[in-house]
C-alpha cells in the first residue's frame, strides 16, 4: 500500500511541477508570462505524460515488456476496443441521471479538445502514461499488498477518478477504473488498458467536436426519452457481448 501511495503523490507532483516549470522556462526566454491558451495548456499536459512515462520506467516502478504483444491477443484487443465503443452512452445516461457535480476545469477542456493537436496529449499520450502509472504501478503495487483482487483493484479505480481532481469526471473515471483494473489483472499486462483507454478518449475528441456544447443531453441528440432508452438498450447489446467475449479470452501471456 505504501508503494501505491508514493507512486500517485509522485505521479500528482509531476502533474503540479512540469506545468509550471515550463511556465518559468518560457518566462525566462520571452522575458514575460505566457498566456494561459490551448497551446499552453496541450504542451504542458504533453510534457507532464512523457515525464511521468519516463520516471516510472527508468525507477522501474513500471515495466513494459514485448511478451503479451508476442502472444497475439489480437481478438481481446478488438473486443476491448468494441466494449469501449459500447460503454459511452450507458456511461453517459448514468452520469445525466446522477446528481449534476461540479465540471471545474470545463474552460480548460474546451480550449485542449477544440485544438487539432490536443488529441495527441488526450487521445495517445494520457491512455500510455495513465496506463503505464495505474495499471502498470499502482494497480501491481495493490495486488501485491493484498491477495483480495477486486479490493486492490477499486482502491485503484478511486485513485484513477480522485486524480483527475474534477468532481464531473469521478464517476466515470471510477468506472472505466474499475474495468481496467480487471484487465490488468486478467492478463498482467497494460496493453488491453491503453486500447479501451485510447478508444474512450478518442471518441469522447470526436463527440466534443462534433457537438461542442458541453451541457448538450442524450435526448438533445435523441429526440425523445423513448429513443435514448433505445440507444442506451443497443449499446448494453455491444458492451455486455463484448465484455462476455473478454471474460472468456483475457489470459496472461
Amino acid at each position: 500500500m505504501k508503494k501505491a501511495i508514493i507512486y500517485l503523490v509522485v505521479f500528482a507532483a509531476i502533474q503540479l511541477i512540469v506545468p509550471q516549470l515550463i511556465l518559468r522556462t518560457y518566462s525566462l526566454i520571452a522575458g514575460s508570462e505566457p498566456e494561459m491558451n490551448a497551446t499552453m495548456m496541450i504542451i504542458s499536459l504533453t510534457a507532464s505524460s512523457v515525464a511521468g512515462i519516463a520516471l516510472f520506467l527508468y525507477l522501474k516502478w513500471a515495466e513494459i515488456s514485448p511478451s503479451y504483444i508476442r502472444s497475439r491477443p489480437w481478438a481481446v484487443l478488438f473486443w476491448c476496443a468494441i466494449a469501449a465503443f459500447g460503454a459511452i452512452i450507458p456511461s453517459s445516461f448514468l452520469q445525466e441521471v446522477m446528481p449534476e457535480l461540479p465540471n471545474i476545469v470545463e474552460d480548460e477542456f474546451d480550449m485542449i479538445l477544440r485544438n487539432r493537436w490536443g488529441y495527441f496529449a488526450v487521445g495517445l499520450l494520457a491512455p500510455v502514461s495513465e496506463e503505464l502509472v495505474f495499471r502498470g504501478a499502482i494497480l501491481r503495487a495493490l495486488l501485491r499488498w493484498t491477495s483480495r483482487h477486486w479490493v486492490a483493484i477499486a482502491i485503484s479505480a478511486v485513485l484513477f477518478a480522485l486524480i483527475h481532481a474534477n468532481p464531473a469526471q469521478m464517476p466515470h473515471a471510477f468506472l472505466i477504473g474499475l474495468l481496467l483494473g480487471w484487465l490488468y489483472y486478467r492478463t498482467d499486462s497494460i496493453v488491453p488498458g491503453i486500447v479501451y483507454h485510447w478508444v474512450n478518449n478518442s471518441v469522447a475528441y470526436v463527440i466534443y467536436n462534433l457537438y461542442p456544447d458541453p451541457s448538450l443531453k442524450l435526448i438533445d441528440l435523441f429526440g425523445s426519452q423513448r429513443t435514448v432508452a433505445a440507444a442506451v438498450l443497443f449499446s448494453l447489446f455491444i458492451l455486455l457481448p463484448a465484455l462476455y467475449q473478454l471474460y472468456l479470452r483475457l489470459k496472461k501471456a
